[in-house]
């Protein structure tokens, strides 16, 4: 009987990973999409009908590219970082809270703390395996955003656990069947939102991919598989980016037809500010966060707790 359990969950594991996977595959024809009709011209429309077989052509022509072998890389670790981003980006999508034959995570927000802690190696690796110059750059300034943005992000997360006191996301569908937490804490879900933007490397803080010289940032020296796995990673974040957001400020977990609406909406709103934000300025960003969302989460922090203690 435990064996069948296991063989269970092992199927669970990997419906959700091939079901991440297409996610992230349409995810990308979505944002091309948008991004054509923001600039006024069509997105792909070749492959297949109206080009639904774009992302997997794509996928295909880069897993099937040669591999370039760098000569003065460390390339044990420039090889497998792609790899060790793309597993964390997987690992995450866990702890949501499943209702079939999946693991029930008490501590889910903290499994979430360490897996995008974990992330920032990755790309730091990345960066300085690939032993160029440009990567190296591209990798510290991505570095220096990530762990920045990750204050205000477990700050802002902070509030809400103690709203409903525990790390399991279940319980978040309990306390916002009234009120969302949305409107309740209505400027701390605007600064997770942009703290998220900033913790995916997204426009308009997309400084490791920024500057003219800085090329293409910490994965310049990639090409084929190791790209795509960066790619799927990134896109895979934004994703459960989204399905957080959804779960903690929207209304909690709920398998219904809206809670997808809701997830599609805030990944729609990582392409739709790429369409219309210019990029911010490297300094003009760390002051945002240490200036800014800092003392606005630390505030909102003191006044949910003595809520907490004043209500109790």
């Amino acid at each position: 009987m435990i064996l069948f359990d296991y063989f269970n969950i092992l199927i669970g594991v990997l419906i959700l990973i091939i079901g991440v996977l297409i996610g992230v595959a349409f995810l990308t024809l979505l944002e091309r999409k948008i991004l054509g009709y923001i600039q006024i011209r069509k997105g792909p429309n070749k492959v297949g009908y109206l080009g639904l077989l774009q992302s997997f052509s794509d996928a295909i022509k880069l897993f099937s590219k040669e591999q370039m072998y760098l000569n003065y890389s460390n390339y044990m670790v420039y090889y497998f970082s792609p790899i060790v981003s793309f597993m964390l980006s997987l690992m995450i999508w866990m702890l949501i809270p499943y209702y079939f034959n999946m693991i029930s995570f008490n501590l889910g927000l903290l499994f979430f703390f360490c897996c995008t802690s974990l992330g920032v190696y990755t790309i730091m690796i990345a960066g300085w395996s690939s032993n160029s110059n440009y990567a190296l750059l591209g990798g510290l300034r991505s570095v220096a955003q990530t762990i920045s943005y990750e204050v205000s992000l477990s700050l802002i997360l902070m509030s809400s656990i103690i709203m409903i006191m525990d790390f399991n996301l279940m319980k978040f569908s309990y306390y916002q069947s009234m009120i969302w937490f949305f409107f309740f804490m209505m400027p701390l879900s605007l600064c997770l939102m942009s703290s998220m933007l900033a913790e995916t490397n997204r426009t308009p803080f997309d400084f490791a991919e920024g500057e003219s010289e800085l090329v293409s940032g910490f994965n310049v020296e990639y090409s084929s598989g190791g790209f795509a796995l960066i790619f799927l990673a990134e896109y895979t974040s934004i994703l459960f980016m989204s399905m957080l957001f959804s779960l903690i400020y929207l209304g909690g977990y709920s398998l219904n037809l809206f809670f997808y609406l809701k997830l599609v909406f805030i990944s729609f709103f990582f392409i739709w500010v790429r369409g219309t934000l210019p990029r911010y300025r490297y300094d003009k960003l760390m002051y945002l966060c240490w200036k800014v969302y800092l003392p606005i989460s630390l505030n909102y922090l003191l006044l949910f707790l003595g809520l907490k203690i004043y209500l109790i």
